[in-house]
């Protein structure tokens, strides 16, 4: 158990479940307030001022994500000074919770969002989900969502055959369908790899005026984590803030995905099942011009070998036309 007091700068990792949901309590209501919402869903709120970050997260995603066990929105505390709501979940909830519903009604009728100069929501995967449906609680705000889905009402996403125990959830009363409720954003980011179809379809169902799509390509499955990796979460929020998010930004931060091993792992995965075998050689030799990579290394061995036993087989070759021409 940690002793008291503790901060927002404390690490809270290795901490039982019971005693670090104390400590986060502990924590967010030295200046703001700590509410569970039924059984599912809890209020974590830090007050400073004047920029909120609204962030829908799992219990589970913050011990996993963050080396301090912390909600992910904690890190925009400490180095912009941001205040933090996050709304965290018991499981992949989708955030589909009548208590959830009410606890936003409060804030509208409290004008909570009001107060703030600038405010952004943000989630990945359900809370990506979650971001763009509560959004609509806080007219002009801005939106960051890393692979969210539209809804996973069957009616309309059917061919979504990865949440199969969500089929009987109602996604179609209150903040419901996602893409809808971005209508009143300021401005809102979809961030998914087009690669992986079924992200790429619900990604497609936010086609908005509003809407910017910066695409991920060959990351994958995990894009929050990359981005974590990647050393580019807060610069994303950062740059959403200021309004200076846009594809060209975006495309610069990106390019650090280069020297990223999961990237360069799935380009080499997408190059090999078209057998782009010179796109191959290239990629292992910038690879292993710059890391260790054993799996790349055995890849340029054997194409080089390859390409020796080929131009001597092409040479042989034309040393028997000629003879026998």
């Amino acid at each position: 158990m940690i002793e008291a007091p503790i901060t927002i700068d404390t690490s809270l990792a290795d901490l039982p479940k019971a005693e670090w949901l104390l400590a986060i309590a502990e924590i967010a209501e030295d200046s703001g307030y700590y509410q569970t919402l039924g059984a599912k869903h809890h209020a974590i709120y830090v007050e400073r001022k004047p920029t909120l970050l609204v962030t829908f997260e799992s219990l589970s995603g913050m011990r996993s994500l963050s080396a301090m066990s912390h909600p992910l929105g904690w890190e925009m505390v400490r180095t912009y000074g941001w205040s933090h709501l996050c709304i965290a979940s018991e499981g992949d909830t989708w955030f589909r919770d009548e208590n959830v519903y009410a606890f936003f009604d409060r804030l509208i009728d409290d004008g909570f969002f009001d107060e703030f100069e600038k405010v952004i929501f943000y989630g990945a995967g359900p809370g990506g989900y979650g971001a763009a449906a509560f959004s609509v609680a806080a007219p002009g705000a801005t939106v960051v969502a890393i692979q969210p889905q539209a809804t996973l009402d069957s009616r309309i996403a059917e061919w979504d055959d990865r949440f199969k125990e969500m089929r009987r959830t109602d996604f179609g009363s209150r903040f419901g369908y996602a893409p809808d409720m971005l209508e009143a954003a300021e401005a809102a980011f979809i961030l998914y790899d087009p690669n992986v179809a079924l992200d790429a379809m619900h990604a497609s169902l936010f086609t908005r005026p509003n809407v910017t799509k910066l695409r991920m390509r060959h990351m994958g499955l995990a894009l929050q984590s990359d981005l974590l990796q990647l050393d580019q979460f807060e610069t994303v929020l950062s740059l959403a803030a200021a309004g200076k998010l846009t594809r060209l930004n975006f495309a610069r931060l990106y390019r650090s995905r280069r020297e990223h091993r999961s990237y360069l792992k799935t380009l080499l995965v997408t190059l090999e099942a078209d057998d782009r075998k010179k796109l191959i050689l290239h990629l292992c030799r910038h690879v292993n011009a710059r890391m260790q990579a054993p799996r790349f290394v055995r890849k340029q061995k054997l194409l080089e070998a390859e390409m020796v036993m080929e131009q001597a087989q092409d040479e042989a070759r034309n040393r028997n036309i000629s003879k026998n021409g």
